[in-house]
């Protein structure tokens, strides 16, 4: 699977509707190999629910049945996305596509939990929609990506969570949960003037895009939410703890939870023996993900060490099912056979091509160690070439970058530049105080490091396959392990950071009851507060006798329940 770039939408959405108003939803989450299925009657002609929904999951691809069966009155799926979300790709597929008795058999192989946890035999025929719609997003998946989704991988929930609310898009947009209101007005330079961008101090890719969904989802269950608010108590009355999860999660990469999609998606086997582009890169995705599951395993015996004593319900729990479970020992162990113990993720571009390169230990595949030897003459070549130029056209400060997209390249101040270029540097381009440029040689030299460097990939990922099939049979286990490190970066990083930054008391744990009243007391706008030193608090109480409130300015109730509630728990409660 390619790389989601980031924060960037992950999302794959299958949506389809009948002359009912009901409508399906499947939302395939490619980064984290979760399948979020849905089916509602739309009684808003404006398509309301739906709209929310693709809000929430904010998706890159949707994918819609060529005809439209819309109620009178009502605009049609097919329709909406054209009207809403042009910017999103739309991909119109064949009704025989969107088959709901396939759907449901293809839920039942990929799911990782049993079909009797799932309720599936009560789904089949009430949910048949968006049974259907997933059946559409997962064919396309397949076709579209060149992979095979692994039996047993899959997350699968079905109509959202009966614990969450959703707001719907024009009170996110009013209250600024996402997005300042006015961000025309204020400029990219005052994002934190959103709900969101305030809080979004997490570490990881997954942990900001869990504060997000659990913003725009708020829990509501009293239960799950007191568990999580325990959590904090215990992490604000206990530095060592607090301080000690900050420094250890540092330790895992930034991208933990994107590990799992490449053990999920099995490529498809090609059968032409001239090895392409695309296959020497994902053979790299491959061995990138290898290396980024050895660097948090590597982790782990840290993060057992400073939660061993921790007493609250969350992170005991953490504990138990994933620091002592013994089948991350293993695979780590099973690991440290095959990939060299020094090896470790890296983000600078060369050194992690380098890294990947060397990823499996020496002596094991005999081609793999010639791909080697070509890989490192042609890289000492190229560093040679460039002491040769400093020297031959007095260049001292010539310096030699590298990128992915160019491969190797020169760089030289402009002030070291004595009127023109000699001839032979070509593919000049001026960029700041420095002049970008190549030469033939440099150019010849890049196509076979960078073909060695394939050749490598591709024969690493051949010594990789038993270890990766033996990784495929415990895939839940690894997504619990993504799950976990996305929910301690909200909690510690976003939450307790947030609290930790305040004076003491400025933060008071709030206490929910079934049907008692509202009330608040100095209540302050978190953004607000940030922005104005004199803010003035203020204080409100609701209830059967007094329930309607005139707000006069921001909305500070509503914020400060998102902030409470907003702690997310996932399937560890």
């Amino acid at each position: 699977m390619e790389d989601d770039g980031g924060e960037r939408s992950s999302f794959v959405i299958g949506l389809i509707e009948n002359r009912a108003k009901e409508v399906g939803m499947a939302a395939f989450d490619l980064r984290s190999a979760s399948l979020h299925l849905s089916q509602y009657i739309e009684t808003s002609i404006s398509y309301q629910n739906t709209k929310t929904l693709l809000h929430f999951y904010d998706p890159m691809v949707i994918i819609v049945p060529p005809n439209k069966l819309a109620p009178e009155g009502m605009v049609g799926v097919s329709e909406l996305v054209d009207r809403f979300y042009a910017s999103v790709k739309k991909v119109v597929m064949a009704r025989g596509c969107f088959d709901d008795t396939k759907g449901a058999m293809l839920i039942k192989n990929l799911a990782a939990r049993e079909p009797s946890a799932l309720g599936l035999d009560t789904y089949y025929k009430q949910y048949y929609l968006c049974l259907a719609s997933a059946s559409a997003a997962i064919k396309w998946i397949e076709a579209e990506k060149g992979v095979i989704i692994t039996s047993h991988s899959l997350v699968v929930t079905f109509n959202g969570s009966f614990d969450h609310m959703n707001i719907d898009t024009t009170s996110v947009h009013n209250l600024e949960i996402v997005e300042p209101l006015h961000s025309a007005l204020w400029g990219t330079s005052n994002k934190k003037r959103s709900l969101f961008h305030m809080l979004k101090t997490t570490k990881t890719i997954g942990g900001t895009r869990l504060l997000r969904a659990n913003l725009l989802q708020p829990l509501k269950d009293i239960e799950t939410i007191n568990t999580r608010l325990d959590c904090l108590d215990e992490l604000m009355s206990n530095e060592q703890l607090f301080f000690g999860l900050s420094q250890v999660l540092r330790k895992f990469p930034k991208e933990t939870d994107r590990v799992l999609c490449h053990f999920c998606f099995k490529p498809k086997k090609i059968t032409n023996e001239v090895l392409g582009a695309d296959d020497a890169k994902k053979s790299q995705m491959l061995i990138s993900s290898i290396i980024l599951l050895k660097t948090a395993l590597d982790a782990l015996p840290l993060l057992s060490k400073v939660l061993k004593d921790a007493q609250c319900f969350i992170l005991a729990n953490v504990y138990k099912s994933v620091c002592e479970n013994e089948k991350y020992a293993d695979i780590r162990k099973r690991i440290g056979e095959v990939i060299d113990e020094d090896v470790l993720h890296a983000r600078v571009p060369f050194i992690a091509r380098t890294q990947q390169c060397f990823a499996v230990k020496a002596g094991i595949d005999g081609l793999l160690d010639i791909a080697r030897r070509s890989f490192c003459d042609t890289s000492e070549a190229i560093h040679n070439l460039a002491n040769k130029y400093r020297e031959e056209y007095k260049l001292p400060n010539l310096k030699l970058p590298f990128n992915n997209r160019r491969g190797f390249y020169f760089s030289i101040p402009r002030k070291d530049i004595q009127g023109k270029l000699p001839s032979k540097f070509i593919q000049v381009v001026k960029q700041g105080n420095n002049v970008h440029c190549s030469t033939l040689e440099l150019a010849s030299l890049n196509v076979r490091n960078k073909s060695a460097a394939g050749e490598c990939y591709v024969r690493t990922e051949v010594c990789l396959e038993a270890l990766v099939d033996a990784i495929r049979e415990d895939i839940p286990m690894f997504t619990l392990l993504a799950e976990v490190l996305c929910l301690l970066d909200m909690i510690v990083n976003s939450f307790a950071h947030t609290i930790s930054t305040k004076p003491v008391d400025r933060y008071t744990r709030p206490e929910f009851t079934d049907n008692g009243p509202l009330a608040i007391d100095a209540g302050r706008h978190p953004i607000l507060e940030s922005i104005h030193s004199d803010f003035v608090p203020n204080s409100i109480f609701i209830s059967e006798a007094s329930n309607m409130v005139i707000v006069m300015g921001p909305n500070i109730i509503f914020c400060l329940i998102i902030v409470f509630l907003s702690l997310s728990l996932d399937r560890l409660s």
